[in-house]
């Protein structure tokens, strides 16, 4: 069955692109070093001889031993014709001369080393303006002699690999090699290899298909913070800045923040517009310590997410302070919540307070105080439900409830009758007051 030519001509270029592959890594400048003809090779933890003589020396016969390495020059006297060393370590390796008679006679090269592991590297890149870096952690500690060589090429092309010396810093036991790529190639795909060698032989990675854009992968974000919401108890504002290896004036990030309450164990993850560095979470949980991270990607979605940043830890608005939760008027703490934005008439509650609102200072009864107090906080609640705002209703003034002065052109007739016993007819539910004009009590519509 014939295919159509532009299949054909696909399916060649796969083709050829493969067995360029296998042409590539089977080429890969990898060599085993070549040891010298003096030298003796062991690996770490074997015991090892060296001769010197390759006759018997007279009974009384001593030979001299001198070691040559890195750590400076040593000397050891030993019987017989031959040095053995048992359990050998990196430290032993270094060139045996031997003497006898203050004559020397030999002089041996030992390598104490094992073969390299094949390397299995990564590579990443910080941002647009930094190199590629190609990592790679060896399982076990390699030898002092270990020696990591990066090999790169372009992909599809015919010119010769370029090849970048790598470096091993012992802090994080990694191996890092270097790319620099120039802006006007960051889509070229690259073919890179890493090999290994050292004395006791070499060792070389798979071949990977690179590109920067493909590899850029931006640092985590910093300086994390989450901050209450004044008034909003399940409201976080979560704030954070690029990262220092990012340069967000030519180049921005989107973000990603996901947090938990720390009595969950899932996190609830939320995306951000583009160069924003600021989100206000509405769902957490009331008084509970939430756990945020962030993490960022490329405006256009080049490479891959961040990992995610340190956590920061944040407690929504609770509204307790000193004065507040359960104040004068002895309110339930159900009422908290409304205790900043309630406005009662004019005078119930005495001087203003630093905020605005009324400071508690009830000048009635302590018994009929907080039934008043408690009508006006419920009135205002049905306002917030869909009766209207608690500042639109108008305020009426109480009647002060004391006897009028002598002066009063009003009625002499006391506006409350004397205390009647618990119980009595006409005492009510108010304890010691016979109230006979409800008034008092009930808020004018």
């Amino acid at each position: 069955r014939r295919q159509p030519p532009g299949r054909r001509r696909m399916w060649a270029l796969r083709a050829a692109g493969v067995l360029w592959l296998l042409v590539a890594a089977a080429a890969g400048p990898c060599p085993r070093p070549a040891l010298p003809p003096d030298t003796v090779l062991s690996t770490v933890g074997a015991n090892i001889t060296l001769p010197c003589l390759q006759r018997q020396l007279e009974p009384n016969g001593t030979v001299s031993w001198k070691l040559e390495n890195q750590a400076g020059s040593s000397e050891r006297a030993v019987l017989g014709a031959s040095l053995l060393l048992r359990q050998v370590r990196y430290d032993d390796s270094g060139r045996y001369s031997c003497y006898v008679g203050g004559c020397l006679v030999r002089s041996l090269r030992l390598l104490v080393d094992e073969p390299p592991e094949p390397p299995g590297f990564s590579c990443y890149r910080r941002s647009h303006v930094k190199d590629i870096l190609c990592e790679w952690q060896p399982q076990r500690r390699p030898s002092p002699r270990t020696r990591a060589v990066l090999w790169v090429k372009r992909w599809l092309t015919g010119e010769n690999a370029t090849e970048q010396r790598c470096r091993y810093f012992p802090k994080v036991e990694k191996f890092t090699c270097r790319v620099t790529v120039p802006p006007s190639e960051d889509d070229t795909f690259l073919l890179v290899s890493m090999c290994i060698s050292n004395g006791a032989g070499s060792a070389v990675s798979k071949d990977q298909v690179i590109s920067a854009n493909r590899v850029l992968k931006p640092d985590p974000p910093v300086n994390v913070l989450v901050d209450p919401v004044e008034s909003a108890p399940q409201k976080l504002r979560v704030n954070w800045t690029y990262p220092p290896s990012w340069d967000p004036r030519f180049y921005r990030l989107h973000f990603q923040v996901r947090y938990r309450a720390e009595r969950s164990q899932s996190y609830t993850e939320v995306s951000t517009p583009t160069h924003i560095t600021s989100l206000v979470i509405h769902d957490a949980w009331h008084g509970a310590r939430h756990r945020v991270q962030v993490r960022g990607l490329e405006e256009f979605g080049h490479g891959s997410w961040s990992e995610w940043s340190q956590e920061a830890v944040g407690t929504p608005w609770t509204g307790r302070t000193e004065r507040e939760g359960r104040g004068s008027l002895g309110f339930p703490s159900d009422y908290d919540f409304y205790s900043d934005t309630f406005t009662g008439p004019p005078g119930l509650y005495g001087t203003e307070g630093a905020n605005g609102n009324e400071t508690p200072s009830c000048p009635l009864s302590p018994n009929l105080c907080p039934a008043l107090c408690s009508r006006y906080k419920k009135k205002w609640r049905r306002g917030s439900l869909g009766q209207g705002k608690a500042s639109a209703v108008v305020q009426h003034p109480l009647v002060p409830l004391a006897p009028p002065s002598p002066t009063s052109p009003l009625s002499e007739a006391p506006l409350l009758s004397p205390p009647a016993s618990p119980g009595a007819p006409g005492s009510g539910d108010f304890g010691p007051f016979d109230v006979t004009n409800m008034d008092y009590l009930l808020v004018p519509q």
